[in-house]
């Protein structure tokens, strides 16, 4: 068995981060993992998708009328 921990670049800093035994893994620390959960939060990342007719969606989901 290798006595080598096994370790991953932090998506945040891209300091090396342990795999194993790390509470906030994939990252480095706390502090980079609030970091990107703000960016999440700041709509700076966004999951590809295609565009949905506003129109469509009212056929699923009845919206309250502006007045």
């Amino acid at each position: 068995m290798s006595s080598q921990k096994r370790t991953v670049r932090c998506p945040q800093c891209r300091k090396p981060a342990l795999w194993s035994d790390n509470s906030h893994r994939p990252f480095c620390s706390e502090r980079c993992k609030l970091l990107d959960l703000g960016a999440w939060a700041d709509e700076d990342y966004r999951v590809a998708g295609s565009q949905v007719d506003p129109e469509m969606l009212e056929n699923i989901v009845a919206f309250p009328k502006n007045n």
